[in-house]
Order: structure tokens, then C-alpha cells, then sequence
């Protein structure tokens, strides 16, 4: 592959010559030299593991992916996969990869067999790109293929052939197996975590009716489709028996459920399209349309159907088209070359099979309606309020400094997707924390709204609470949610406040309002907790101050610590020369050691919401009126190791 040198590709090479521009400028990188040099463009963000859209969980779904696709061609019902420490293996039960071309088909670009859409005509990538960056961003990938008795195996290292094996003869049966390990040196100090990885596998099966996959000793599988989805995802109940409908390539399951917002889940070919595209336009739109002349009012707005919405839409596309790499946007218009558009195939489906179904089920009909009906009556209760909320924030705003924002949105009303998905704004309390943060934040994807005192407790609260309180109202605009999650200005909603009880009520406090009012931002998430250190440690002889993250060491003099485990860790270090700091809130940390602590290693705890959490239940009992009963919860768990602290 042949590169064009760039400011960017000088940057990285300090010694390539910035003034000539020659013939010997032009250089010509191997293709796995371009993908381990480039890995962004292939897996997008890098991560360590500890997010769903990190780069590892991308190796570990190309490969899955491919596995898949032989399931949905009928070949092969059971997948086994395996996940220790670092290493992933996958092996299917599929064709298997012809042997003569197993080793171009993972190590040359453009090469694949889901160009033939009669091989694969439903497939989830067509880029010929997916196992080959596994492969190059692999220290250790070995692949092998059975076909009617015959074997081939090659390993690799850094997506170069290491080792080929001839052809030998086997009794096992036919398919593919994969078992490779992400280079440490790429992705570093990274863990996969099976938080992340079983949503994914089940996700599959759920898309995929027939298929089971075995994961680490555990089995998955789906007998019911979209409908086993939303039951296994919901963190509500539903108001009314989940609508399950499916004919040929479009699956939906809908419902609705005692919550505020729009809750989708999306997918193309089998891909989790986690930004929708297409096909959710498509499907919001005609589910909105085909409600509202079931019932025959004109009045209603479309979002008085969509309040409340639970669905999940799955569509099947020949040759798909998305928007990234990565593959989380549709942006096919059409279901296949000669098919219909995306928009049609969708509204003729939900137009028929939905408006169908509501004739023949009319106890789900009438509570349908009661809950538009609901949504209707606080729309235009809360019309009056809102206007006048528009009115003030806009007088508001001039002299308003809540929100310090971020460059990419101050300079570039578009900005690019990939610095939208690096922005992140930090929620603070008061103005000594949000001044710390102010003077060290990247400014170019960094941005800070603070807080003044304590929100106020919303749970049980209507949306109107949202209008009639400034702070919250602020809050809202600033995120860029009122109409949709989908308009939300930042990748990541950070949450950052003190570590005493006060800073806890606080994170509460909003954490409650998101779980209340906009539950999606956090089912997909958008929310985190900033995790800052409790103690400084250092060597009082020297005290430098010399800052550092993670409790590396640094300089041998300073450890932050964010544990009392880490602080006993720390002083065991430096022994008798130790100084402890403890930080009681954020405005104690300098700057210049904030800097560690909001930059690339940043510490943030992702906020995830799981039906067995019983979200609901927990609110009520913390944030409930139920104050007798939370007492009585402390005085019956209260540990007190000395009887004479009690008074």
C-alpha cells in the first residue's frame, strides 16, 4: 500500500524531511504495516477493554462475524468460543475456508468470498478487511480449516507467516477455528471482560434463531428471536405484551414500558448498528405513522407514540453500506440491488404486519392508546412550560458560564465523527473543582458544565421538573437532548464529583435524574463516573511533585492512590519517608496533577444498566419517600466494632 506523507504522517515520523518533498518521500507499506500503523481506521478506538466499543471486542466480532455469516448460508449451527486471560479462540462448524486460498483469504487485502453474492448474499462485511486486522493486530493468530478430511493450519505474528502446514488428513469435522491474541504493545494493559462480551455473543443469538454458541463452558441460544431481546434487555416491564412480527428480511419487537425517551436496538445482516441509520428512520417513522391512523386522531405528534417506546428492528441487506469501519450506521437506501428502498421495504412491513396485529389484538390496542393518550395530555400541560423555559434560557445563555464547551463544537458546528466521539464533557460541582478541571482539559474535546449545590431529587417526578428548574433545564441544553438522545453534542457524560458523602449524594442526585428522564443515555453508554485519587503519597525528602496515574510509580517519589489498599501499598514503598495527602474534594488537586487524571488514562467508570439490577426497586428504595424504611435498612446493617462508639 502506498502512503502519501501528511502533517499527521510526519508527526509520527520526526525524521521525515518537512522542506523537500522528493520521489523518496513516497513510501510503500506492507499491509499489515499500514493497518498496525493505522489501527483506528480499521477497529476504531484502541481502548483497554474496558468499554464495548474498545478495539479488542472488534477482533473478537470480525472473526465471530464470519462464523456467522456461514450459519446464515445454513452451514453450521454451533459455535464454540473461548476467552482465557488474553487469548480468544473461535471455532465454527461451518464449509471452512477452501485450503488453498486459507491463507490469502487472512492475509491479503481484497480478498474474501463475500464478493460472490451468491456465496454470501446477506453478509455482514464485504470489505475484505475484517480477519485481516485481527490477523495484523495480533502478536499470535492461527488459523485452520477442515474440509471433508482434510487440514491446513498457518500461524502468524503481526500478520506475517510464520509457520504453514502441509495438508493432513483428519476425522474432525468441517469448519474453521481461529485462535489468536491482540499485540500488548498495540493495545495496551488490556482485559476482556465478560460484561462486554456476552451481550455480544447473545446479541447473535437472538438474531439468529437455531444457532448456539458456547462461551467459556456456557451455552446461548434464542428460540424466540427479537422477542427473547427485549425481555433479556428491558430494564422496565412492558405495558403490554411485547408485539413480535417477522416476515422475511425484517424482524420488530415493540412495546412500551414506564419510562421517558426512545429505547432502540438495531440491527443490519446481524450487525448491532448501535448509531441506527437507515432503517431506524425508517422504522420510527412508520411505526409513528401507522399508530397514529390506527387510532385515527390527528392531533397526536409523533412523539406521543414514541414516549415511552421499547423496540429492537432487525433487517437483512444485500451488500450493505455503512458508515464507518466499524459498521455501526447504515447508510444503504436501498435493501439490495434490485430490491426496494430501506424506507419502503420498512413502512409497507410495519404498515401491514403492525396495523394487522392491533386489529386482532384489541386489549393491546386500547392500552396502546391510553399511553399515547398520556403522552398527549403532558405534552400540551408542559407546552406552556417549555416556551417559557426557551424563553429564559435564551436570556440566560448570554451571560451564562455553566458551560465551558469544547472546541470541536465551538469552531466546527459539524466537526468530524471521530473528534465527536473523542468529545466528553465533565459535570462538576461547584466552581473550585470546575476551575481545576477548566485550566488542565483538552480543550479540543473536553468540556465543563458545573453545578451550583445539590440538584434536586426527581425520582417519581414528571418531565415538567425539567422546565421549571434551571439548573436541570441548563443541563439538558447543554447535552443537546431535549427533542433526542440522538442529538447528544458529547460521546461521554461524565459525572464528576467529590468522594465524600456529599459528592456520593450528588452523583446520586444526577444519576437519578438520567435513570428518570433520559434512561438511554445511560442504556447506551454515553454516562461515567469519574474515578479520582483519594491519597497522594510521596517521599517527604524530596517531595516532588511529580504526578502520575494508575498508582505507577513515578520518579520514585509519588504514587496516587484511589484505594486505601493502594495508600497501605504506597507507604510500604517508601517506608518511613512517606507523606500522605488525603484529597477531600476535587478543588485540593492542583492542576497540573489533574492533568493525569482527566488525560489518556483517565479513570471513568462506565454507568451500565442490566434487567437483574432491578434499577426501578433500587431508585425507589434510595431516592423513594421511604425514609423510616431506609433507616431502619442502616440501623440493621450498621458494623460497629467497638459496642462503646454507640451512644
Amino acid at each position: 500500500m502506498t502512503e502519501i506523507l501528511t502533517e499527521d504522517t510526519i508527526a509520527d515520523n520526526p525524521v521525515a524531511p518537512t522542506a523537500n518533498y522528493t520521489e523518496d518521500d513516497i513510501v510503500t507499506l506492507e499491509w499489515n504495516e499500514h493497518i498496525r500503523r493505522r489501527p483506528g481506521m480499521y477497529i476504531g478506538k484502541l481502548g483497554d477493554g474496558s468499554s464495548a466499543d474498545d478495539g479488542i471486542y472488534v477482533l473478537l466480532k470480525e472473526v465471530l462475524d464470519n462464523s456467522i455469516d456461514e450459519f446464515m448460508m445454513g452451514f453450521g449451527k454451533n459455535i464454540e468460543v473461548s476467552v482465557i486471560e488474553s487469548a480468544v479462540a473461535v471455532r465454527d462448524y461451518g464449509r471452512g475456508i477452501p485450503l488453498g486460498k486459507m491463507i490469502d483469504a487472512v492475509s491479503k487485502i481484497n480478498t474474501g468470498g463475500k464478493y460472490d453474492t451468491n456465496a454470501f448474499k446477506k453478509s455482514i462485511g464485504l470489505n475484505g478487511v475484517g480477519v485481516k486486522a485481527v490477523n495484523a493486530l495480533s502478536c499470535q493468530f492461527t488459523v485452520g480449516s477442515i474440509r471433508d478430511g482434510k487440514k491446513k493450519e498457518a500461524e502468524f505474528a503481526g500478520g506475517r507467516l510464520v509457520k504453514e502446514s502441509d495438508l493432513s488428513e483428519t476425522d474432525e469435522p468441517n469448519g474453521t477455528y481461529i485462535r489468536f491474541t491482540p499485540d500488548p504493545t498495540i493495545f495496551i494493559d488490556f482485559r476482556y471482560r465478560e460484561e462486554h462480551i456476552i451481550p455480544l455473543l447473545k446479541n447473535y443469538t437472538f438474531l439468529n434463531t437455531g444457532l448456539t454458541i458456547n462461551f467459556n463452558g456456557q451455552k446461548y441460544l434464542s428460540r424466540h428471536g427479537l422477542l427473547d431481546l427485549l425481555n433479556d434487555d428491558m430494564t422496565n416491564d412492558p405495558r403490554y405484551p411485547i408485539i413480535h412480527l417477522k416476515d422475511g428480511d425484517i424482524e420488530i419487537a415493540i412495546t412500551h414500558a414506564s419510562q421517558y425517551g426512545e429505547e432502540y436496538y438495531t440491527f443490519v445482516n446481524g450487525q448491532n448498528t448501535t448509531q441506527g441509520g437507515t432503517h431506524l428512520t425508517a422504522f420510527k417513522e412508520a411505526v409513528s405513522r401507522t399508530v397514529k391512523e390506527f387510532i385515527g386522531k390527528q392531533q397526536y405528534e409523533y412523539s406521543d407514540i414514541r414516549n415511552g417506546i421499547v423496540a429492537a428492528v432487525s433487517i437483512k441487506v444485500e451488500e450493505p453500506v455503512f458508515e464507518s469501519q466499524t459498521k455501526t450506521k447504515l447508510g444503504s437506501q436501498s435493501m439490495g440491488p434490485e430490491g426496494p428502498t430501506v424506507a419502503k421495504a420498512i413502512g409497507d412491513f410495519v404498515k401491514t404486519h403492525l396495523d394487522n396485529y392491533l386489529h386482532r389484538n384489541p386489549e393491546t390496542a386500547d392500552t396502546l392508546k391510553k399511553i399515547v393518550d398520556e403522552n398527549e395530555r403532558e405534552r400540551r400541560a408542559m407546552s406552556g412550560i417549555t416556551k417559557k423555559a426557551r424563553e429564559q434560557a435564551k436570556k440566560v445563555n448570554i451571560h451564562n458560564k455553566k458551560l465551558l464547551d469544547c472546541r470541536v463544537h465551538l469552531t466546527d458546528a459539524r466537526g468530524s465523527e471521530e473528534k465527536k466521539n473523542q468529545s466528553s464533557i465533565f459535570i462538576t460541582e461547584g466552581d473550585s473543582a470546575a476551575g481545576s478541571i477548566t485550566k488542565i482539559r483538552n480543550v479540543e474535546t473536553q468540556a465543563v458544565f458545573s453545578l451550583r449545590g445539590k440538584p434536586k431529587n426527581t425520582f417519581g417526578k414528571t418531565k415538567k421538573m425539567v422546565y421549571e428548574n434551571d439548573e436541570f433545564y441548563q443541563l439538558q441544553a447543554a447535552l443537546n437532548i431535549e427533542e433526542s438522545i440522538d442529538n447528544l453534542r458529547y460521546n461521554k457524560v461524565i459525572i464528576a464529583t467529590d468522594a465524600d458523602v456529599d459528592g456520593m449524594h450528588i452523583r446520586m442526585l444526577l444519576l437519578t435524574f438520567f435513570l428518570q428522564f433520559f434512561p438511554d443515555l445511560v442504556k447506551r453508554g454515553h454516562v461515567y463516573i469519574l474515578e479520582t485519587p483519594l491519597f497522594r503519597v510521596r517521599n517527604k525528602k524530596t517531595s516532588k511533585r511529580v504526578s502520575g496515574t494508575r498508582q505507577k510509580k513515578v520518579a520514585e517519589d509519588t504514587y496516587y492512590c484511589y484505594s486505601d489498599e493502594e495508600r497501605i501499598a504506597a507507604i510500604e514503598r517508601l517506608g518511613n519517608n512517606a507523606e500522605i495527602t488525603r484529597f477531600k474534594g476535587l478543588g485540593e488537586i492542583s492542576p497540573e496533577e489533574f492533568r493525569y487524571f482527566i488525560g489518556e488514562d483517565m479513570r471513568a467508570d462506565q454507568v451500565r444498566m442490566h434487567k437483574q439490577d432491578g434499577v426501578a426497586e433500587l431508585l425507589r428504595f434510595y431516592m423513594g419517600k421511604n425514609s423510616i424504611e431506609r433507616q431502619q435498612f442502616i440501623i440493621n446493617n450498621l458494623v460497629v466494632e467497638d459496642d462503646s462508639q454507640i451512644s
